[in-house]
């Protein structure tokens, strides 16, 4: 198949950037399904454009909206972090079960590990030690 090293490290590097067409194609495709501020028709016509023609779609869509890809990536990793954070609090809040040392223990733990703030905590350790 490889007659000898150049071949191989050819095919490796044809390899390579099949990997890197197929992560843009993807991310392009994320982007576009992640988009709020486009209509349902809109991101059909990008679809339908980076699935027909596949390089030119991807490089007019990276030039005309990539601008905001990076935006609206951290926008969701905000809200997905914002929803972990009030699932979190809501499963501290529901603990109610164990001790007092118990709870300000566990919420002292999620302090540490950064999953609360300080003013959380000390709502959390008011709420445990008035309960007792």
């Amino acid at each position: 198949m490889f007659n000898d090293n150049g071949s191989f490290l050819l095919a490796l590097f044809e390899f390579f950037i099949f990997f890197a067409w197929i992560m843009c194609v993807f991310y392009v495709f994320a982007d576009i399904f992640r988009s709020h501020d486009m209509g349902g028709g809109a991101k059909t016509v990008w679809c339908l454009f980076v699935i027909f023609v596949p390089f030119l779609g991807v490089l007019v869509y990276l030039i005309a909206r990539g601008g905001g890809m990076t935006e609206r990536a951290m926008e969701q990793q905000q809200e997905m972090q914002r929803q972990q954070a009030e699932y979190v609090r809501s499963v501290v809040a529901t603990s109610g079960g164990g001790s007092s040392a118990d709870q300000i223990a566990s919420a002292k733990q999620l302090l540490d590990a950064g999953t609360i703030t300080q003013a959380e905590f000390d709502q959390i350790k008011a709420k445990a030690l008035a309960t007792t």
